[in-house]
Formats: structure tokens, C-alpha cells, sequence
């Protein structure tokens, strides 16, 4: 996650025991040339540290993060304080581990010598207790070594190795949407209504081998560092889970599913129904005309907290991710209105309507006015979900104005043309409404550390200027004239073709 917080480069030194997971997975010649050229994997001698952190880890309590936000962070031993303190459904509806972000060989060993305990004491999941793999290498392997089957026998469904329920992809019959529950997962995110689309869903995320005790306990109130579970032979306590780093006979890398592309792509073709919802070839979006933007329209004023999960929904709408037109009809409806604290409802300043948000975006495209977003601190951050950059600008966006951007989302609007800019001053966010018209100005002479201006013209006619900043590199500005990254890329290979 060093890019969310603006790093370009995250090292960790080099070791052996990176080296030894190297050679498990058929990778020795890595190791070896890693091992050649360790002294520059590691910090420079003398590095200078803005900040240094020391962890005593003797003192460090498992914690459990949520609901509906990463953020809030409570220890296991104030948990149960903070869960009846802030009435959250005590009862764990579903448990969920596994998918990309925790479901290492040693996770899933771990949390199988917890099913391996509860077992031996004739104890079962009371939760649902739901295991995703987070790569065929590591199904392949559990399933060989033991770790699945001792998941099944208490109980746990094993799902596919892909995404799952982590971004959405849950087809769950137990709980109404609207009803008050509690789950717990191993995920790296828990916003409202990602797991399960379900707003009142209280997901929180904690450890695999936490989330696996809470699928037996089947309450949030419980902590396995000193709380026992009744079960048929008495009471019962978790011993800490132990689990190998690496399987003892190496990976099992599974079955293997590539397939390769032909030698000579040149007689390919990709046909795609018309009618096809879920698939729709793309076209390239419009080069910048060389001129400042004018009179854009304000599409939506974020409120407050708005991730890539607010811009652009997972769950049942990924069936729709290879048809941009489908799926931008999801843009922006988990975001707040600053101007009416309302979610999915915006004034549209041609005809004067309240519309859900894509609605509105339709009506300026159609009309073909420019529109931007105007937004609040951190926007976008989450997932490094490209269909929460390609939405706006595939419905006529033209920029993103905000207090400040999570780093990967703003580079991926730079891919697709779009402006991400920043407020020189954050208090102009509060001088924006709804109903402005946006002119941004100096994108004739655009230039990295160059600043532009905005004019912001009120409905009664009056307009004052502001200073917004960005972080184009010349390479970047490059992608917005010729409309997207990927414009510029088919642009230079047709050159290269042509021998230019």
C-alpha cells in the first residue's frame, strides 16, 4: 500500500527467507541473481527517516478494524467494550478469509490448526465460515497437504481461488439487504455495502486466524486470547495456531489455465455481439482540442469520505466490466451530495431536475457540456479500480476537483485524459456549489509544477478565480492531449508501423 501514501518505490531488504520462498516456487535463477545483488535491496547506509516507528511486539494486541471503514482500529481487549458501546450486532453472521490479501501457504496452515483444535474438541464453525484461496498455487497446495479438507470438516465452504466476496462477488440468500449483521473477514477493505451490497452489514477486518476463532465463537464480543467456547466436552480454549512458512514438498502449482496467444496476431479479429450486455468493444476517447475548458458544469459536490467503491460499485455490476456503457451506470451512486446530504441525487443545472447521478451525466453529455467532480479529502481511495476512472470520463467528465487524491485513483484518471487538480487553498472547496459553471484556464501552456486557475461562475452571474494545482509529469500530459494513455499508445505504434 506504499503508493496510496505516495511512495513510487517500496523496498523491503533482501533475505534468506525471501529467497527460500523464491526457490519453493521454481524461481531459484530470482534468488540467485536477488542474492547477487542484495546490497542494493536493502536501505542505502546512512538513509535519512522523516519518521521512524518502533513496535514492541510483546506488547502488541491483535486488533479488529471497522465497520465500514479500514480506519478505526480497536484492540481485541477493547473490542467487546466498543461493541456494546456503539451497538454493533454482537452475533458474526459469516466469517471470511482468504482472497488475494491474506491467504498465504502460512495463513491458511495457521487457521487450519485452529479448525484442527476446534475439531478435536467436536466443535463446529456456528458461523459461516467462507475460505478463498487467493491463487490456484495456493488451492492446489492446501488441497494436497490437508489445510481444505480440514476446513471442510468444520464446516467452512471452500470457494474458488478469485476474488469473491472481497469485492462483491456473494450471491448471499441468509440476510436481507437492510438487515442489521456482523461480519468478519481477512480482507484489506470493508466499506458500506462491498462485501454483500447490503448498507447495514457491519463488516469488520481483522487477521485470518482472529476471523477463523470468531467463525467459532459466532460473536464479535468474543476474544480467544481469554475466552472460552462451551462446547460438547466443556468448556473450550484456542491454543495459538502454529503454521508452516512453506509447504515441506514445495508448491503444487495446480492446473495450469494459460493460453497463449497465436505467434501472428495480425489476421485476429475480436467479435463482439451487438447486443451483448456484458462485452462492448471500446472506442477511443476525444483528443484534447487545444483549448481551456469552458462553463463546465458541476456533476456532483462529494461529501466527505468517497472511495473508488463510491465512484464505481463492485458486486453484481463486475458482470458488466467489459461494457463500459453498462457499467458507468454505477458512477458515483455510493456518493454523498454535499448539497442535499443525500446519496445519488443531484440537481442538474440544464433542466433544473434532481436525477441519480449517471442520469445527470447522461443529460450534459447528450447536450455535449463539459462536466467536472468536485470532491473532498483522500478521493478515491481503495481499490485501483480503472472503471472508477474510465466511468467519468466515458460519460463526459472533464476533471476531478478535490482536497486531495489517494494516489493510485489519481493517476488512473490521468490515463484516461481526465484532470485530476487539487485546491491550492482546501477552504475553496466550501466556495463551490452544485450549480456553478467550472472554466479552467492555462492548459495552453500546461506544464509539470505549473499551476491553473479556475473560474467559478454562480448562478447569478457573478465568478471569482482560485488557484488549483497538479502532479502531471510531461510524460502524463502527454496522455491528456491526446485524450488517454492509451490514445498515445496506439498513436506511437502506428508511427513505429509506419517506419516514422
Amino acid at each position: 500500500m506504499g503508493a496510496e501514501i505516495g511512495a513510487t518505490t517500496s523496498v523491503f531488504p533482501f533475505g534468506s527467507r525471501m529467497a527460500d520462498y523464491l526457490k519453493a516456487t521454481r524461481r531459484a535463477h530470482i534468488a540467485s541473481a536477488a542474492q547477487d545483488f542484495s546490497q542494493h535491496l536493502r536501505a542505502d547506509e546512512g538513509a535519512h527517516y522523516d519518521q521512524v516507528v518502533e513496535i514492541d511486539l510483546s506488547t502488541l494486541q491483535p486488533h479488529i478494524n471497522g465497520p465500514f471503514t479500514p480506519d478505526l482500529a480497536h484492540p481485541i481487549g477493547e473490542f467487546k467494550a466498543a461493541v456494546t458501546k456503539n451497538n454493533w450486532p454482537d452475533d458474526v453472521t459469516a466469517a471470511l478469509i482468504g482472497s488475494c490479501t491474506n491467504s498465504s501457504y502460512e495463513d491458511m496452515d495457521m487457521c487450519a490448526s485452529l479448525a484442527k483444535q476446534a475439531a478435536a474438541a467436536g466443535i463446529k464453525a456456528k458461523a459461516a465460515f467462507l475460505v478463498t484461496p487467493g491463487s490456484e498455487q495456493i488451492r492446489a497446495t492446501i488441497a494436497r497437504d490437508g489445510q481444505m479438507k480440514s476446513f471442510q470438516e468444520v464446516g467452512a465452504t471452500v470457494l474458488a481461488n478469485a476474488c469473491g466476496p472481497c469485492i462483491g462477488q456473494w450471491n448471499r440468500k441468509d440476510v436481507k439487504k437492510g438487515q442489521r449483521n456482523s461480519i468478519v473477514t481477512s480482507y484489506n477493505r470493508n466499506f458500506a455495502e462491498r462485501n454483500d451490497g447490503n448498507p447495514a452489514t457491519h463488516a469488520f477486518v481483522t487477521s485470518p486466524e482472529l476471523t477463523t476463532a470468531m467463525a467459532f465463537a459466532g460473536r464479535l464480543s468474543f476474544n480467544p486470547l481469554t475466552d472460552t467456547i462451551d462446547g460438547p466436552n466443556g468448556p473450550f480454549k484456542f491454543k495459538a495456531p502454529f503454521g508452516d512458512e512453506l509447504p515441506e514438498r514445495d508448491f503444487d502449482p495446480g492446473q495450469d489455465t494459460f493460453q497463449a496467444p497465436p505467434s501472428d496476431s495480425s489476421s485476429v479479429r475480436v467479435a463482439v455481439a451487438p447486443k451483448s450486455e456484458r462485452l462492448q468493444l471500446l472506442s477511443p476517447f476525444n483528443v484534447w482540442n487545444g483549448k481551456d475548458i469552458s462553463e463546465a458544469r458541476v456533476l456532483i459536490k462529494a461529501k466527505g469520505k468517497c472511495t473508488t467503491d463510491h465512484i464505481s460499485m463492485a458486486g453484481p455490476w463486475l458482470k458488466f466490466r467489459g461494457h463500459l456503457e453498462n457499467i458507468s451506470n454505477n458512477l458515483l451512486i455510493g456518493a454523498t451530495n454535499a448539497e442535499n446530504g443525500k446519496v445519488n441525487s443531484v440537481l442538474n443545472g440544464l433542466n433544473q431536475q434532481w436525477l441519480a447521478v449517471p442520469e445527470s451525466a447522461k443529460v450534459y453529455k447528450n447536450a455535449g457540456v463539459p462536466w467536472v467532480i468536485i470532491g473532498d479529502d483522500n478521493y478515491g481511495e481503495g481499490s485501483s479500480r480503472e472503471h472508477a476512472a474510465l466511468e467519468p470520463r466515458f460519460l463526459g467528465g472533464v476533471a476531478v476537483i478535490v482536497k486531495s487524491f489517494a494516489r493510485i485513483h489519481e493517476t488512473n484518471l490521468k490515463k484516461q485524459g481526465l484532470l485530476p487538480l487539487t485546491f491550492a487553498n482546501p477552504a475553496d472547496y466550501e466556495r463551490i456549489g452544485g450549480n456553478d459553471k467550472i472554466s479552467i484556464l492555462g492548459l495552453k501552456d500546461f506544464g509539470p509544477g505549473k499551476p491553473l486557475t479556475v473560474e467559478v461562475k454562480k448562478a447569478d452571474g457573478k465568478s471569482f478565480k482560485i488557484q488549483v494545482n497538479h502532479s502531471f509529469n510531461q510524460g502524463q500530459i502527454e496522455w491528456f492531449k491526446n485524450g488517454s494513455a492509451l490514445n498515445l499508445m496506439a498513436k506511437m505504434f502506428k508511427a513505429k508501423a509506419a517506419g516514422r
